[in-house]
């Protein structure tokens, strides 16, 4: 084992994944990161008594993924390693389901992948993600409005998907590949601009530049804030039945006490997932802004907001959605 191996196999330990002694499906693409993934986890599978199958999914759409399936299956050839492939009719599925062809590449490999790993007895599925798809995933979620929890680090294990370079650089990966002799094959629709990812990696090109370990900043700062968040969790939880409840018939969130806007406006993040409700960031902070003063005052009369009610009952303010068909009030209606 060299020292990369040796590294990487302690971040798996102390990250806690609990990937050990049981089966484990790698997804192989054949792409530098995949093609490291499986020579890693060969590598490392006595120390972490590991039995790994192998599964390539062809998406039929460029005519290299023959080639590409043809290299992998080589590669596995060489390990002693079965390996399971699949042609998949991602085209078709975009046409029959309105999808564009990543999201109808993605939905149909995972579930080839799901139901293969079920066939296999396979525990986990293990894919190549690498710390930069980390870098370019936060970043999408924070243009989409994810918040503070778009700061977070991907979690290694998401049953069962199981990512153990996710702390690894991609540069990195390809470097290890090439000690071994081998090359890897390139997609070349990585470097086109269909896809947002792809435009964040190219806007992210510049910025490693600039600072090569702009990866590694940002990871230290999703730890820490994933500190936070878990720490502002608990405390919301522990509120939960002496300060704010949930009603199910009707669905209610119900307040006790004094607050300040920055709780009031976590409490009410926390109950709107319970509840299925929609949590966008500047609703919350809308809707706490204007409930804040009426949960002080004297005043028990209800009072409307947009699609929301406050009334007052049983000695605390219960606060649901307007029933479905009655006109909205006036957001602007502050009384």
């Amino acid at each position: 084992m060299n020292r990369f191996e040796a590294t990487w196999l302690s971040q798996i330990r102390s990250r806690g994944d609990g990937v050990q002694d049981c089966r484990v499906l790698v997804a192989c693409s054949g792409g530098g990161d995949s093609t490291a993934l499986l020579l890693l986890l060969w590598a490392v599978r006595k120390s972490l008594g590991l039995e790994l199958i192998v599964a390539h999914a062809n998406h039929g759409l460029r005519t290299e993924a023959w080639e590409d399936a043809a290299f992998v299956a080589s590669m596995c050839r060489g390990l002693d390693l079965d390996c399971s492939e699949a042609t998949l009719d991602v085209r078709g599925h975009a046409l029959r389901t309105g999808q564009g062809l990543e999201t109808a590449g993605r939905d149909l490999r995972w579930a080839w992948l799901k139901a293969e790993a079920a066939s296999c007895g396979a525990n986990f599925i293990a894919t190549g993600h690498t710390r930069d798809d980390h870098t370019e995933t936060v970043l999408l979620r924070l243009a989409r409005g994810g918040g503070a929890k778009a700061l977070t680090p991907l979690p290694a294990r998401q049953d069962p998907r199981w990512s153990p370079l996710i702390e690894a650089r991609r540069e990195q990966l390809r470097a290890y590949v090439t000690q071994h002799g081998l090359q890897w094959r390139e997609d070349p629709t990585n470097d086109q601009d269909f896809t947002p990812r792809n435009r964040w990696r190219k806007l992210l090109e510049p910025m490693r530049q600039e600072n090569p370990a702009l990866d590694q900043h940002l990871w230290e700062t999703h730890l820490q804030v994933a500190e936070l968040v878990a720490l502002r969790d608990a405390q919301v939880e522990a509120w939960r039945g002496p300060r704010w409840s949930l009603a199910e018939e009707p669905s209610r969130l119900l307040l006790r006490g004094t607050w300040r806007e920055g709780e009031l406006r976590w409490v009410l993040e926390a109950a709107f997932k319970a509840m299925d409700w929609h949590r966008e960031a500047g609703l919350l902070r809308d809707l706490s802004t204007w409930l804040l003063p009426h949960l002080t005052r004297r005043s028990r009369k209800p009072k409307g907001w947009g699609g929301w009610k406050l009334e007052f009952a049983d000695d605390c303010w219960s606060l649901r959605r307007n029933p479905v068909g009655q006109e909205p009030l006036d957001p602007r209606a502050h009384s």
